[in-house]
This record gives C-alpha cells, sequence and structure tokens, in this order.
C-alpha cells in the first residue's frame, strides 16, 4: 500500500453490523427510549431504520433475548419485546457509543450549517411539485405506527426537502454527512417524534409560502435539539 497503512478504527467503526444494532437497542432500552414491555417493530422494519440486512437484526434479537434485555413471545400477538425488568450493563458494545458524544456533537454542528443553507435556498426557490411530497411525508409521519417506520419517513422527509434547494453538490454533501450521523440513531418514544413532526409541519408551510426566515428559524431549532436528544448528550 505504498508505505501506508490502514487508519486504525475506533468508536463504532469497531463493531460489526450485528454489534451496532445490539448497541442501539440496548443503549435506548438504558436509556428509558424503549419502555419495558414495549413491543419492537418487525425485523424488516428495524434493518431499514437502522441501516442493516434483516438477518443481522434477527441475530441481533436473539442474542439480546439470551441477555435479558429482550423477550420473545411466540403464536398470535407474539413477537419481541422490550423485558420486564431488562437486565442492564450487560452489552459491552453500548460503550462505543457513549464514548463518541464529541464526535455526535460535530456531526450535527456539520449538519445544522449545510441543512440550514440548503433550506434557505428551499424556501426562495419553491419547488411546487416538492411541497406536495414533503405534505405527504409528514402526514405519514404523523400516522407512523412506531420509531422505525418514522425514521424511513423521516430521513425521506429532510433528503425531500434540501434536494428542492437544486443544490446538487450541497445536497450530496448533506448526504454523506446525515448517513455518518444516522449510524448513531437510536429508537425513540413515538410520542416525541410525532411532536417533532410539528416542527415538519411547520417547515413546509414556510417553504410553502416562500419564508426562508421562518424555514432556517424552524430547521435551527429542529436541528439543534439532537444535541440533548442524540445518546442524550447535552
Amino acid at each position: 500500500m505504498d508505505g501506508l497503512s490502514a487508519p486504525a478504527l475506533t468508536g463504532i467503526r469497531r463493531l460489526s453490523a450485528l454489534d451496532t444494532v445490539r448497541a442501539r437497542i440496548a443503549l435506548a432500552v438504558e436509556l428509558g427510549l424503549l419502555a419495558p414491555g414495549e413491543a419492537l417493530p418487525p425485523g424488516p422494519e428495524i434493518a431499514a431504520a437502522l441501516g442493516v440486512g434483516e438477518i443481522t437484526v434477527r441475530r441481533a434479537l436473539v442474542s439480546l433475548c439470551a441477555d435479558g434485555v429482550l423477550v420473545r413471545r411466540r403464536g398470535r400477538g407474539g413477537g419481541t419485546s422490550v423485558a420486564a425488568e431488562p437486565a442492564s450493563g450487560v452489552v459491552a458494545e453500548i460503550a462505543a457509543y457513549t464514548g463518541a458524544v464529541a464526535e455526535v456533537h460535530e456531526l450535527i454542528d456539520h449538519r445544522l450549517a449545510l441543512e440550514t443553507g440548503l433550506v434557505h435556498l428551499a424556501a426562495v426557490r419553491r419547488d411546487d411539485e416538492a411541497v406536495p411530497e414533503m405534505w405527504d411525508l409528514v402526514r405519514r409521519m404523523e400516522k407512523a405506527s412506531g420509531w422505525a417506520e418514522f425514521h424511513e419517513l423521516d430521513a425521506r422527509f429532510h433528503a425531500a426537502v434540501v434536494a428542492s434547494s437544486g443544490v446538487t453538490a450541497g445536497v450530496e454533501k448533506y448526504g454523506e454527512v446525515v448517513r455518518e450521523l444516522y449510524r448513531y440513531y437510536l429508537p425513540y418514544p413515538l410520542e416525541y417524534l410525532r411532536e417533532s413532526n410539528r416542527e415538519h409541519g411547520e417547515l413546509t408551510a414556510a417553504v410553502e409560502r416562500r419564508d426562508a426566515v421562518a424555514a432556517v428559524e424552524v430547521t435551527c431549532r429542529h436541528v439543534e435539539a439532537l444535541h440533548t436528544t442524540m445518546l442524550h448528550s447535552g
């Protein structure tokens, strides 16, 4: 390799896909984001939300059941849910996430800088075809049945907003930053997510009326909140 060695992997980059799923679900349980007895979404939805394969999710859930974090019930009305008294401190991979707070804050700031500029242009240049898509996604998020479904729709919403700016290079860079940030995504209570969806509605309304100042203000509020909600790292 021309005398160069690959950089050492640090933090979550040292983890396998299986370990990242284990860590994210277990950490959400320890932080109280997933409550005792709460049912998890179907495996395919979890896989889409966490960006991994369904087999990986299946193996992670089985292992977390063995660890006492989750329980599996068979038959009609069965599925995987958080244990009534979930075991704590049994998933060592969590440390890779809790030790990454500084990186998370930096990624949030990078996202904020890019997204506010792109949102400003999206409002000024309002794409009449994009606005109905944004409203449709807002309505679908309001009806989402769980955090996994909501997260997939949320990602599509923000992508649609910035894409309507028409700045291809900026949108591509934004996508890179968000994909990296989503590596730290944890399940959130659906009530919290629906509350955040109100800001999606405010943003869409601002873009629709070409109010760039209001669009940027709600974007700042929406993204800056991640400093206190992601990994509970405020």
